[in-house]
């Protein structure tokens, strides 16, 4: 009974993941409510709260299962994104990837900034705790110390990672434009690395 119990928790899981990222391609994320979720998923909102905590966990859940992904190219894929590339490359590859990822779900990005900021915990954790944002600092602060041991790696990394929230930078991320950010971002790592 046990075993059978944890398939039926597997599944409702991925049925309310489901259901949230369908929801967040067709409605603006601050339409996209757990009620509706769970709705959607054909589960009780219970469920919902059960397995996510709340519509912040949701989002996080969500979140974390794109940016999956992403960190095992980085950590274990193939150049440039990958190890064996220098500093620099890597960082622009980095950031282009990011920056994809980001124009592909936007409405998910936007729903977990709003989940965020209309949180009604103030114990739920910042931004800057996200194991997703720790990630994503880590390796930018790691590859410019290793080029850059001058500076402060990681109040540089906050900043890096911090236009990504930037209105004018999110509002063209969600309306899929990446591709001049990208070359942007492109830019200011090599000038910062010193490279040409």
């Amino acid at each position: 009974m046990e075993r059978r119990e944890r398939a039926d928790a597997a599944r409702n899981r991925q049925a309310i993941l489901r259901a949230a990222e369908e929801l967040l391609r067709r409605h603006p994320p601050e339409q996209v409510s757990v009620e509706r979720v769970a709705s959607a998923a054909g589960v009780g909102k219970g469920t919902v709260f059960h397995r996510f905590g709340s519509r912040t966990g949701l989002m996080l859940e969500l979140m974390t299962e794109r940016a999956r992904e992403l960190e095992q190219a980085v950590t274990e894929g193939p150049p440039p994104l990958g190890p064996g590339a220098g500093p620099a490359e890597r960082l622009v590859a980095f950031f282009a990837a990011v920056a994809a990822l980001a124009a592909r779900n936007g409405n998910l990005m936007a729903a977990h900034e709003h989940a965020m900021v209309t949180r009604k915990s103030a114990a739920e954790q910042p931004r800057e705790a996200n194991p997703i944002y720790l990630f994503w600092h880590r390796h930018v602060s790691e590859l410019i110390a290793e080029r850059r041991p001058d500076v402060d790696a990681g109040q540089i990394a906050h900043m890096l990672l911090g236009t990504l929230h930037m209105e004018p930078v999110a509002s063209q991320l969600r309306a899929g434009q990446y591709e001049g950010l990208a070359a942007s971002f492109a830019a200011i790592v090599r000038g910062l690395m010193g490279e040409e």
